[in-house]
């Protein structure tokens, strides 16, 4: 893969890297559609077996190729996993981040469908030559996208990267399923946490608003000795476990908790959110809310919460009991990935912003004051000491449409309490434009209107809940991080997601064959 595709730039001699990939020819029939599916922020190796090949389930590229004898393909995004121009670390020099952009990233999947073949001969020559699988050479399959519909599959970031390619280069790309896709890029994302607060029961948030006014009002006050009690006790809850056991706070003193900063210990108050995007209010906030109002069970809830007729000390010890007895570390995860961490966040600081602050001008926000955009752009700065623009450059982005794009041959969907839902075409935020889904398929390369898009809002559901379906656990189910874009509560976004698709590709991929034939 070029490194540079518009200058033909090299940096320490390197013009060109390796950009992995994987296919499987399973039910390809010559002729048949490119399914692609992107695994975007992350080593894409861990999704092989899931995607490309259905353990313990169905993916969405699989059955679409089953059902139009299509070429799956999954695609690792550069500076991911093991397509890296260069090493990915706290070293990695200015001169070496440059290339990793928005545009670069598009280009390199244009790059890679041009690198096919346009001739359906050679490849039938090459099988009966060659009747070993594992001998094909991929760029002998006749799927160059002039004479093949690429359809591209995506979750998340790798959503929105289907909506820009589509976009961007309708010659490459000829249609999308894009889930939970925050197209609309935007510095101030203070819509993250308000998505979230719209689920919670109105005890659990009464409470939430209340203690986290609270917090913030004591960090920021003057009497010291109620700072560090305040420190130590949030610090403490973190720590601890189920049943009362302090044990992991053991070796917590007040002269260590007063050294924590005020917006690392405030943030313990977003703790119950940690899952929130994946698994939603009923499996990962609601069993923190039971504890909160129940007080650890031991009385009954209040209609309005603790905080109306107890008042906030009470609502902070509760809230504390709640933190403690809450046991998130049963949720087996694995450990981040420091280069796919590094690498987003070069992305998020440069370009996209999505900093999720909580709403400064709404003093009932559930999200501590002390996570600012400031905040959020210092640590930016301190980790690349480079030419970033004082924001992120959002417009690199926005340019093509955000909430207002209006792309012909992409179904987008979305997770009702999705808080990425909030920077999606499905936005209900105020300062969007609150466009409304329609199931009605439209014609092939038809672009959408200023009020309606093609799509879906599964009901009660959050993020990607539908580009794989889980029919038999196993041990990596346990931890979501691991192969991710699929629902862990709900099997009925995938079905009622596919089945959708598959009627607009019904209409879709014959207007191809006609327009190329």
């Amino acid at each position: 893969m070029p490194l540079d595709h518009f200058s033909n730039s090299s940096v320490d001699g390197v013009t060109t890297f390796k950009n992995r990939f994987w296919i499987n020819t399973t039910f390809y029939d010559p002729g048949g559609p490119v399914f692609i599916f992107d695994s975007g922020e992350q080593n894409a190796a861990p999704l092989v077996p899931y995607y490309l090949q259905e353990y313990h389930g169905l993916s969405a590229t699989m059955r679409l190729a089953k059902r139009y004898g299509g070429l799956a393909i999954l695609w690792e995004h550069r500076y991911y996993g093991d397509s890296l121009p260069f090493p990915i670390d706290k070293n990695t020099a200015v001169e070496q981040w440059q290339f990793l952009t928005t545009e670069q990233a598009l280009q390199d999947v244009v790059f890679f469908a041009n690198s096919f073949s346009k001739n359906s001969s050679s490849f039938t020559k090459y099988i009966a030559i060659n009747s070993v699988a594992d001998t094909l050479d991929p760029q002998s399959l006749p799927v160059h996208p002039s004479v093949t519909p690429w359809v591209w599959l995506g979750g998340s970031y790798p959503g929105v990267r289907g909506a820009l390619l589509r976009q961007r280069n309708p010659e490459t790309i000829f249609a999308a399923w894009a889930s939970s896709a925050p197209v609309h890029a935007q510095v101030d994302m203070w819509a993250y946490y308000a998505a979230a607060q719209r689920s919670l029961t109105v005890n659990c948030s009464a409470d939430w608003v209340a203690v986290t006014s609270y917090v913030d009002n004591v960090l920021r006050g003057t009497n010291t000795t109620l700072i560090e009690d305040l420190k130590f006790d949030l610090l403490k809850a973190q720590l601890s476990g189920p049943g009362g056991n302090t044990s992991g706070a053991d070796g917590l003193t007040k002269e260590q908790a007063n050294k924590t900063s005020d917006v690392d210990v405030a943030s313990i108050l977003m703790d119950p959110l940690n899952f929130y995007q994946y698994y939603g209010f009923s499996a990962s906030i609601l069993p923190f809310c039971n504890l909160l109002e129940t007080r650890n069970f031991t009385s009954n809830s209040a209609e309005n919460g603790i905080i109306s007729i107890s008042g906030v000390d009470e609502t902070f010890q509760a809230f504390l009991v709640a933190l403690a007895e809450l046991d998130y570390d049963s949720i087996p995860g694995s450990p981040d990935d420091p280069v796919a961490d590094m690498s987003w966040m070069r992305q998020y600081c440069s370009e996209y912003g999505f900093y999720q602050r909580g709403n400064p001008d709404n003093p009932l926000s559930i999200e501590t004051s002390f996570q600012s955009l400031e905040l959020f752009q210092q640590q930016c700065n301190e980790a690349f000491s480079d030419h970033l623009a004082s924001w992120p450059q959002v417009e690199n982005i926005n340019k093509y449409g955000g909430w207002d794009m209006r792309p012909s041959n992409i179904m987008f969907a979305n997770g009702e309490f999705d808080p990425w839902r909030t920077m999606g075409l499905a936005s209900i935020e105020p300062n969007s434009p609150q466009r409304k889904p329609s199931v009605v398929v439209p014609g092939c390369n038809v672009p959408s209107n200023a009020t309606t898009f093609f799509g879906i809002t599964y009901d009660n559901m959050v993020h990607v809940s539908d580009m794989r379906v889980l029919l038999v656990p196993d041990s990596n189910h346990t931890d979501f991080k691991t192969v991710g874009f699929y629902s862990p509560v709900s099997q009925a976004p995938f079905y009622t997601g596919l089945g959708l698709f598959q009627l607009a590709l019904d209409e879709w991929l014959p207007c191809f064959a006609a327009n190329s034939g």
